[in-house]
Parts: C-alpha cells; structure tokens; sequence
C-alpha cells in the first residue's frame, strides 16, 4: 500500500487509484476496461503516441486525467503486443512518478493504474495520469513555433528538466521530443514535464554519467526527427536544449 491510495480488487483486476477517485473507478470498472470507457466518452480529448490516450474527466472530485493503454515498447513494439509479466510497469510508474515529484521533478501525478487477466500468466494494463492543460510535447514546439525569445524560453524549460533529472539521480533511457511535456505557466516563462517515466531507473543524485546519458539520449531524438523531416530545429537549439545548468 501507498499513503493516499487505495487497492482496486475485483474480477481479476488489480491495481492501486488515488482515494478520491476510488468510487469513480469502481463505477467504470464493473462495466468495462478504464481504457474502453475513456475511448468510448464523446468529450474525450485525443493524445498521439504508441497508442492514442485519451483525456477525460472522472468527476468533479477527481478531475481530468489522461488514460492510456500499455504497449510493450524496444524490441517489441513492433509486435503490437499489450501483454506483460505482473506487476506490469504500472506500478513502477506510480512509485517513480511519487520520486520524482518529491526530489522536484515536474512529471505528472499517476491517478490509478489497473491490471487485467490475460491467461494464467500474463497482464495487461492501463494508467491515468493527471493531464496537465494547454500543454504541448516539446516535437510539438520544434514544428510549429516560431524562431525568438518564446522558442527558447521552450528549449531553456527543457534544459532545465535535464538538470532537475540529473540532481534526482533519474536516468530516463527512452528521453525524446514527444515525452517532454512544456506548458506556459510560469512568470519565468516555459515550463518542462517528463512523461512515460516508468523505465526511469534512479542513480546517485547529482552523477555527471545520468546527466550526459539524459542529455545525448534527447540530442539523438533531435537529430532523428530533424533528420526525418518532422521538426525544424538548428544545431544551436540542440546544443541549447541538451545543456542542464550545472549541477549543485
């Protein structure tokens, strides 16, 4: 158990949701998948990725979350395969999602995660993460917003992630374009919020090693979406983004 969340038991579903969503969930889950219920909402709000997440509301005690299916990713992505071993990486989700926001790395808070039977063995899964609005992912900014003091205020927020990432210790082996999250709600301008935090794996806080790994691993997806035509950013920009401040 976790301070603030209650288990979910029922019909071979497992999994864990904050206390004030625990009837709402219980109430979707007697008729259906989380996901399948976020698909099916006529308001739901459609978010691109390995499979399309969904923003819906979950009442006025819960609020918005985001819903999405897992997927497996690496070498079996291509497979298309949702099956897992227990616990599934939901789990892993929450508890590096509840570190990273006590070491002050702005991630989104994980609402419930829900495993279901899949054989005797196997999983499968879906997460809600509280959704953060008017945000976009940061191949999102690199294709659409202009050149000037915006633009970089976007690529400085991110850098900025880096370095909070790096004091936490936090190696985030898949760090790309489209799992930085930026939103404009700061007098200091951008703000940056690191997604799919699940492979994340915790070091010594401050290591230059997690820092340099963070930093090559976001210029390479740069360099690749650039490459395929998906973005438009310069050499600069990428020195820039990839840059945390220096380490305390």
């Amino acid at each position: 158990m976790l301070p603030g969340y209650a288990k979910v038991r029922a019909n071979g579903i497992r999994g864990l949701v904050i206390d004030q969503c625990h009837a709402a969930l219980d109430r979707i889950l007697a008729e259906s998948t989380l996901y399948e219920y976020a698909a099916s909402q006529p308001e739901a709000r459609r978010y691109a990725g390995r499979a399309v997440a969904y923003g819906i509301s979950l009442g006025d005690e819960c609020g918005n979350v985001v819903v999405r299916h897992a997927m497996r990713g690496g070498a079996l992505a291509k497979t298309g395969t949702d099956l897992f071993l227990p616990p599934t990486r939901g789990l892993r989700e929450l508890i590096n999602s509840m570190r990273l926001r006590v070491a002050g790395v702005p991630t989104p808070e994980v609402v419930a995660f829900v495993t279901y039977r899949a054989g005797l063995l196997l999983r499968r899964s879906d997460v809600a993460t509280r959704e953060i609005p008017e945000s976009h992912d940061l191949s999102v900014v690199l294709k659409e917003m202009p050149a000037g003091e915006d633009r970089d205020s976007c690529l400085r927020a991110a850098a900025g992630l880096l370095g909070s990432l790096a004091r936490a210790g936090a190696h985030h082996p898949d760090l790309n374009a489209r799992n930085i999250l930026v939103t404009w709600d700061t007098t200091d301008g951008a703000r940056a919020h690191v997604l799919d935090v699940d492979r994340i794996r915790f070091h010594i806080p401050g290591d230059p090693m997690v820092s340099r790994a963070n930093a090559e691993r976001l210029q390479r997806s740069l360099r690749k979406l650039r490459a395929l035509g998906e973005i438009v950013v310069s050499d600069r920009e990428i020195e820039l983004v990839a840059a945390p401040p220096a380490v305390e």
